[in-house]
């Protein structure tokens, strides 16, 4: 009786540890003998289904951010994870020109009760075995997120991201520029009326007025925009791609908050509509990213800094 009670214990104790690969993922890669300045930071998003795995790769090195789906296997008798086809920046690639290395990820599950981890590399297919070294890995699960309701959410709405920089002060490229004046469409002002603000984030700004600058979020996909200040319209259907849509406001000091609202004219073909919004007050420079749908649209406030 006692060797059942002790057998049963030994059983329930193994499966209080993650013995699948669900979860997010995360850590720093490394190429062997490149030094810390070839260092990847490295995210996974994996579903399982019982040896098939589903999944997102995510990565940054340098200033590039690479975001891929991907599909593999994992053998949970030897805890073994294949994902396949992942393309990986070469890491002598160079900021003019950035050149993949098309690889496998091999890894191994490691369980302990302090915490699970994926330790293992992305290796080279064998046509590039000579001038792609293998990136090695050891890469943490990531509790806070590890529920099946995010995973699912983060697969279902991915959006394949090439982003190689991210637009400064003095090299914006404008696509369009909007004067501070309120502009007359009753269609949209209708349907802004009709939808939830969603307030992404609150700022204190210093100067009487903000450069705003809007910019796609990732794979341009035929996003387009209507901007309202203070609830009145300043832009209506512009589109969202690498070049910005600048304006400048002038902060209005009689209300406790400005808001600057982003209300999405479409969906473009991959929902939702996102943007990067970057905010320069003249002397601090923000970065947004907001998410507008057809049911809500992406805020942000700004607060007059009291001197």
């Amino acid at each position: 009786m006692k060797k059942l009670a002790l057998l049963i214990l030994l059983c329930v104790s193994a499966r209080g540890y993650a013995q699948d690969v669900v979860g997010y993922w995360y850590g720093t890669a490394s190429v062997a003998g490149g030094g810390s300045t070839n260092n990847y930071l490295v995210e996974l998003i994996l579903k399982q289904n019982g040896g098939a795995v589903d999944g997102i790769v995510n990565y940054y090195f340098k200033n590039t951010f690479r975001s891929f789906k991907t599909s593999g296997s994992y053998n949970s008798g030897s805890r073994e994870l294949s994902l396949f086809n992942i393309p990986v920046t070469y890491f002598g690639s160079s900021a003019q020109m950035e050149v993949d290395c098309p690889m496998d990820l091999r890894a191994q599950l490691r369980v302990a009760k302090a915490g699970s981890n994926l330790s293992g590399s992305f290796v080279s297919k064998p046509a590039y075995k000579h001038t792609c070294p293998p990136v090695s890995f050891n890469i943490k699960l990531n509790n806070e997120a590890n529920n099946q309701d995010s995973i699912l959410k983060a697969l279902r709405e991915f959006k394949e991201t090439f982003q190689v920089w991210t637009p400064s002060a003095t090299d914006t490229l404008v696509a369009a520029t909007v004067i501070q004046r309120p502009i007359t469409n009753y269609v949209v002002a209708n349907l802004y009326k009709e939808r939830a603000k969603e307030v992404a984030q609150e700022i204190e700004v210093e100067s009487d007025s903000l450069s705003l600058d809007f910019y796609d979020n990732g794979e341009i996909d035929g996003d387009s925009i209507s901007i309202f200040y203070n609830d009145k319209l300043l832009a209506s259907s512009q589109k969202l791609s690498a070049r910005s849509i600048h304006l400048k406001v002038a902060v209005d000091t009689t209300k406790e908050y400005n808001e600057i609202t982003m209300f999405a004219d479409n969906l473009g073909t991959i929902p939702p509509n996102t943007a990067l919004m970057l905010v320069s007050d003249g002397r601090k420079r923000y970065e947004i990213r907001l998410a507008s749908s057809l049911q809500k649209s992406g805020t942000v406030r700004f607060k007059r800094r009291t001197k």
